[in-house]
């Protein structure tokens, strides 16, 4: 191993000991004394339950990890969103679990809950696969109900999701473990069978003190909405269970009896391993992303015998394509490289830009892969499209153009793995979030934003300095210096994995050697949903 690469694995160790480190107080969710409190209700938490549901020794996914990661600070916080989700397999079938922390706020729902909540169930009909619902909720954070209630994408959308996977033929099972309250009342019961736990769960459209408000009416919350009410009294509830154990238990029973489904046929083989040692993917990304690296060296880490068959290799070389496969799941990838190139002409293209002949390229590779539906797959660490007179006139804005169409168009699964730069348009053109990747997921080298930090800089800058001195101020170069450095740091904490991750910008942030297992997760739920239409595109400049 060379000094550089060396460096490379070192700072992205660190990078990774961080995530580590970081993630260990996600999973503490409200803290320590909260799960002590949940423990002497007689509940499981969260996670707890959800590690008793799936099945042992096989392979899961959190989704939304770092949910909420350092926002609402003037509310306490709201740990993973207050809600753990995850994909896994129960009874051999694979799912989607949604599970209400009820050590972050009671479970109360911020507006990052109720997107993270909508994301889990856009998974579930993206892909059909059922949706576990493990509810133990206060209901809406009020403080902020304006923000979570009324719009199209807040709130009333989960009921209008399960209304809509049920006409889809999806499962939805519903376990109530704790509160379950007013309009949230409505996801357990439009949900195809519901579960509650005795004692511990209750559900009404309103609990005992709005109801002495309301109507006068004096009445506990057991007996108002508890186990027995509804599975012996109302009907409303399908099974009246003991305890957590046992409630996860008949979950489980249930989903043993599902039938088979239908698959889009996606090609696999017997998985193998890369040739290469999997951890020669560290040795790549430099410290601050700018070094030059080959992205086939970095690809031979994580595809299975380290096999690649490129796509149109000498031409467009600022991105490489091709194909390969993931764990047995046949792909084709499409990656910016990062390495300087020289095309045949003699001319040299930067690494990390997205050129004319290379936006080409990859256009016709995409529309290929959708042709013979291979599952497609974008290594991003991108600065973005090559400006300038000679690009302007070669119509790169048509050949970029040309690949967001293809791209957008893509009928076959997407997935998008941000491993460096995410910048600007080209950001868009390799499938960022706005271009429905099934999972769009960082490396903890991964920055996103609409250009360089450098580069925003010193243009606010020049827009600060500007305004401050029409105002008759004197702008010495110490001062612009404290400018510039105030507004890098302030920019640069907007452009790291964890602020995208805190907003859902991407489903997660990964150790890099995972990269297999999220990608071959991925294409398996994929593969639940046949493709039934046709690729098509729109009006393409030629």
């Amino acid at each position: 191993m060379n000094l550089e690469a060396n460096q490379n694995e070192d700072a992205m160790k660190l990078k990774i000991s961080k995530l580590n480190s970081l993630r260990k107080v996600q999973h503490l969710g409200g803290g320590i004394k909260s799960i002590e409190k949940l423990h002497s209700q007689g509940k499981l938490t969260a996670r707890e339950r959800i590690d008793l549901l799936l099945d042992k020794n096989t392979d899961s996914i959190e989704i939304g990890e770092f949910t909420g990661y350092e926002m609402y600070k003037e509310h306490g916080g709201c740990t993973a969103g207050g809600v753990v989700v995850v994909m896994g397999y129960v009874s051999g079938k694979m799912v989607i679990v949604v599970a209400n922390d009820a050590t972050v706020k009671a479970g109360a729902w911020f507006p990052i809950t109720g997107k993270k909540n909508l994301r889990a169930q856009e998974i579930a009909m993206e892909n059909k696969i059922p949706i576990i619902y493990l509810v133990d909720s206060a209901g809406v954070y009020l403080p902020m109900q304006d923000e979570i209630f009324p719009d199209k994408e807040h709130f009333g959308r989960i009921f209008r999701n399960n209304a809509k996977m049920s006409a889809m033929g999806i499962t939805q099972i519903a376990a109530i473990m704790g509160s379950c309250v007013a309009g949230g009342a409505y996801l357990p019961i439009m949900s195809d069978e519901s579960l509650i736990v005795n004692k511990t769960g209750n559900i009404f459209l309103a609990g005992s003190f709005l109801v002495k408000a309301a109507i006068g009416e004096d009445i506990d919350n057991e007996t108002l909405g508890g186990a027995t009410t509804h599975c012996e009294i109302s009907g409303v509830t399908d099974y009246k269970m003991e305890n957590d154990e046992a409630c996860l238990m008949q979950i489980r029973r249930i989903m043993d009896k599902i039938g088979g489904i239908k698959n889009a046929g996606f090609n696999r083989i017997e998985p193998q391993l890369p040739k290469v040692d999997p951890e020669n993917i560290y040795h790549h990304i430099s410290e601050d992303n700018s070094k030059q690296y080959d992205t086939r060296e970095l690809i031979a880490s994580f595809v299975d015998q380290s096999e690649f068959e490129e796509y149109k290799a000498l031409y467009g070389q600022s991105i490489v394509c091709g194909y390969a496969r993931v764990n047995g799941w046949s792909v084709g990838i499409v990656a910016n490289q990062r390495k300087v190139v020289k095309s045949k002409k003699g001319e040299m293209q930067f690494g990390g830009v997205i050129y004319s002949d290379s936006a080409d390229k990859a256009a016709r590779f995409v529309m290929n892969c959708n042709q013979k539906k291979i599952p497609l797959v974008f290594l991003q660490d991108v600065t973005g499209f090559m400006v300038g007179s000679r690009s302007e006139h070669g119509g790169i804005i048509k050949d970029g153009a040309k690949l967001v169409n293809a791209m957008s168009n893509s009928i076959v699964p997407k997935f998008t793995i941000v491993v460096g730069n995410s910048y600007g348009a080209g950001n868009y053109a390799m499938c960022g979030k706005a271009y429905d990747p099934r999972f769009m997921i960082a490396w903890p080298s991964a920055k996103i934003a609409v250009m360089g930090g450098a580069q925003a800089a010193n243009t606010i800058l020049q827009i600060q300095v500007s305004a401050l001195q029409k105002k008759g101020e004197t702008i010495t170069d110490e001062r612009k210096k404290e400018i510039l450095d105030e507004i890098t740091k302030k920019y640069e904490e907007t452009t790291t994995p964890y602020y995208a991750a805190s907003r859902l910008w991407v489903d997660a942030i990964i150790d890099p050697i995972d990269t297999r297992k999220w990608i071959s997760m991925g294409i398996e739920a994929a593969n639940h949903n046949p493709i039934t239409e046709d690729y098509k595109l729109g009006v393409i400049q030629s």
